[in-house]
């Protein structure tokens, strides 16, 4: 695979030295976020992970399905994304099935919420999700990797972390990825976005009826885009800039990799 990525550096010059300004108040702050379902690392190493996501200069990625140990940190190497976090709670109770994080600033608060499908014949037990805050530009930003099953409006993962998790973020600009099992227009995701998250599909007008991320190895049994980036849009005024589904010539996994661009304001005084 061969991948092409430009990038602008921009430097302010005066009397022959470089002048490191701060940042204006109401400079936005833009972050590049990924997530991704590695089915167990069946089909893929670290490396190779890390070598497709290397055009699209990622701040933070989330990981699931993702082996336990050193695989988000060996991605990390190749990105040169030194700090990560692996929850302890594999989905399902199944092998090498967790979430993590993988970011190129420094994460803190990290903790992982198990979540519980309350009707066990249409799901499956345990779910997760891990959560850290990472500051980038100096503004934190609190990152949730998640992966749970398919369910309805109130009874399934996406219920807890709507009325439970998320509405306890004490962070004010909060990103949450991973592999939803569920499409958008679905209940579980009207859910989801009454609790003030917005998927960035939306924001560029997106039309998924004829995309799917999973199944990427056997596109005739797709279930169509299951796989999500959500910000808190109503709260922060942030907007998506750029996203998509990243296609691959030989898929690295049974679900293809998402990506976005999501800019958040610096006041929030001012969405206020």
């Amino acid at each position: 695979m061969r991948f092409m990525c430009t990038s602008l550096v921009v430097m302010v010059l005066s009397a022959g030295q470089v002048c490191l300004a701060a940042p204006a108040p109401d400079q936005a702050i833009s972050v590049r976020v990924a997530a991704y379902n590695v089915e167990f690392g069946k089909s893929t190493t670290p490396e190779q992970v890390g070598e497709m996501f290397q055009p699209y200069n990622l701040d933070i990625i989330g990981f699931n399905e993702v082996p336990d140990g050193d695989w988000t940190a060996r991605v990390g190497t190749v990105l040169g994304m030194e700090y990560s976090y692996v929850g302890k709670i594999s989905s399902a109770n199944h092998k090498d099935k967790y979430k993590s994080i993988l970011s190129r600033t420094p994460l803190k608060g990290t903790t992982e919420h198990e979540l519980t499908h309350t009707k066990r014949r249409r799901g499956w037990n345990p779910a997760s999700v891990v959560r850290a805050v990472t500051e980038l530009d100096g503004i934190s930003i609190a990152f949730y990797s998640l992966h749970i099953c398919k369910s309805g409006k109130d009874d399934g993962h996406a219920y807890q972390l709507a009325t439970e998790i998320l509405p306890k973020e004490k962070t004010e600009r909060v990103i949450a990825v991973g592999d939803f099992n569920n499409n958008i227009g679905d209940e579980a995701m009207n859910t989801i976005e009454a609790a003030g998250m917005k998927p960035t599909w939306k924001d560029l007008t997106i039309d998924l009826s004829t995309q799917f991320t999973y199944n990427a190895l056997n596109p005739d049994k797709n279930l169509g885009v299951i796989d999500h980036i959500f910000y808190n849009h109503a709260s922060s005024g942030a907007k998506t800039v750029d996203s998509g589904i990243i296609e691959l010539e030989e898929p690295l996994s049974d679900h293809k990799p998402i990506w976005a661009q999501i800019v958040f304001p610096r006041d929030l005084e001012v969405v206020k």
